[in-house]
């Protein structure tokens, strides 16, 4: 039986609907909603704003989705991690936490559903499309046995190999006694790897840090834990390996090759010395650039007194960096809170020089955990909120999902929200052509927006057009 819904929104300018949707008959009765949510922040130029379709996937246990990306086919590809043996996922019989793929169509239909692991606790943070079509996947893995085949300690960055049809080709893993985590995997230029994330160097022992002069003396001037920056060749072979910080607790959650082959990690940063030479709070976003062999080319905080934590980071013109997290300063950098803590976005040029900010949210708290941008320049930003007020419309529960779209320069042009009486969030965007986007999180409602619950946590992922 084919389920029909019209999709209707309340725009700032004016009454809109949109004409009939048919969805996928093997999709009515297994995969959440496609009723529409409340827009309250106007509309970006071909951008309608309203809900094109909307699925939850998973089975009785936590189901999470912590990334996507759009992939040639024209379909998408998410990553999370599963502890589910049951509902969508059908290759697994354990209820530990296994990397966890779902390949989907253009209307968000399930074309396969992957679980990849050991016996132990395995997370998937990030996932790209190689350019041989298949996928690149990262996070961290406890395991080893199964799909992992070694593990150092505690949690190991766990890189794998994927073709298009979801077979494992390859995986590495790397870490030392204690919680390494990765946090963002890109392919490199020459068709090799860099992955970034969070190296427990009291564990290490200042290990880590191959091949540069500073290792092993590095420990004595290092503790709790740095950025971790690795580049692996085309079949995930080492090639050097590079972390910075201070005596806190430094964690990257993201990295982009910038344009003269270099990379750029970003993340937050606890410390007050050592690599950091400009600290603003408790907490700052902290951007390090390094060029193609691991050097430090320069660093910069950005934040206020408070704590101010960096999760996503984008490229958006050449040679500008868009990085958003949230922020619960209101001084330094921070010009306008709205609230406890408020989603903000920082923008800097190739030299980490600070360009433009802005806080975005309500009274209460707002996050956001990845940027992206549409294909008409507009900025996209996914995460959560909790408030009902300021800029966000609606809250409908705990924490609601919330992602918002504004112009390259920051200004406020769209938000919506999606929730039930539960905790929603939204963890990855992608741009979907010029005029459509693709996010992805979790839900654990089964009310509001949520009509369907299938245990504990479940993928929740969203098509606006």
């Amino acid at each position: 039986m084919i389920r029909k819904y019209w999709y209707i929104a309340f725009l700032v300018f004016g009454l809109h609907s949109c004409s009939e949707s048919d969805l996928p008959a093997d999709n009515t009765d297994d995969s959440g909603q496609t009723d529409d949510t409340t827009d309250d922040s106007g509309q970006t130029p071909d951008f309608e704003g309203i809900v094109d379709w909307q699925f939850t996937y998973g089975g009785s246990g936590d189901d999470i989705a912590n990334a996507v990306v759009a992939t040639a086919d024209g379909g998408f590809a998410v990553l999370g991690y599963t502890q589910s043996n049951d509902g969508d996922i059908t290759d697994k019989t354990a209820t530990d936490s296994d990397y966890w793929v779902l390949k989907l169509d253009a209307n968000g239909a399930m074309v396969w559903s992957r679980t990849y692991g050991g016996s132990a606790d395995d997370r998937g943070a990030d996932i790209i499309e190689t350019a041989d079509g298949g996928f690149a996947i990262a996070g961290f893995s406890r395991s080893a046995d199964g799909d992992a085949t070694e593990n150092a300690g505690f949690q190991d960055y766990w890189i794998v190999k994927l073709s298009a049809s979801g077979d494992l080709q390859w995986q590495q893993s790397y870490g030392f006694a204690g919680s390494d985590q990765a946090s963002s995997v890109i392919q490199t230029t020459d068709g090799g790897y860099f992955v970034s994330g969070f190296l427990d160097i009291t564990a290490s022992g200042g290990a880590g840090n191959d091949g540069f002069a500073s290792a092993p003396s590095a420990a004595p001037k290092h503790g709790v834990g740095e950025f971790w920056g690795m580049r692996l060749d085309a079949n995930g072979q080492l090639i050097w390996r590079r972390f910075f910080g201070g005596t806190n607790n430094d964690r990257s959650y993201q990295v982009l090759q910038t344009q003269d082959g270099g990379f750029l990690m970003t993340g937050a940063s606890e410390s007050d010395d050592f690599d950091i030479s400009s600290p603003k709070g408790s907490y700052d976003y902290w951007a390090v650039k390094i060029n193609d062999s691991g050097d430090l080319v320069w660093e910069k905080s950005f934040g206020g007194s408070e704590i101010d934590i960096a999760y996503g980071l984008i490229e958006s013109t050449p040679g500008t960096y868009v990085m958003v997290g949230d922020s619960r300063s209101a001084d330094g950098d921070v010009s306008s809170p709205k609230g406890n803590a408020d989603l903000w976005a920082v923008a800097f040029d190739s030299s980490g020089n600070f360009l433009w900010e802005e806080s975005y949210g309500g009274s209460l708290f707002e996050s956001a955990r990845a940027v992206n941008q549409m294909g008409t320049g507009e900025l996209i930003m996914a995460g959560t909120t909790r408030s009902s007020d300021g800029q966000v419309g609606t809250n409908q529960g705990q924490n609601d999902a919330w992602v918002i779209v504004t112009t390259a320069s920051g200004d406020l042009v769209w938000q919506d929200s999606v929730g039930g009486s539960g905790v929603e969030l939204f963890n990855d965007c992608a741009p979907i052509g010029a005029n459509a986007l693709i996010v992805v999180g979790d839900t654990d409602s089964s009310d509001g927006d949520i009509i369907l619950n299938k245990g504990g946590k479940d993928a929740l992922i969203v098509k606006y057009k």
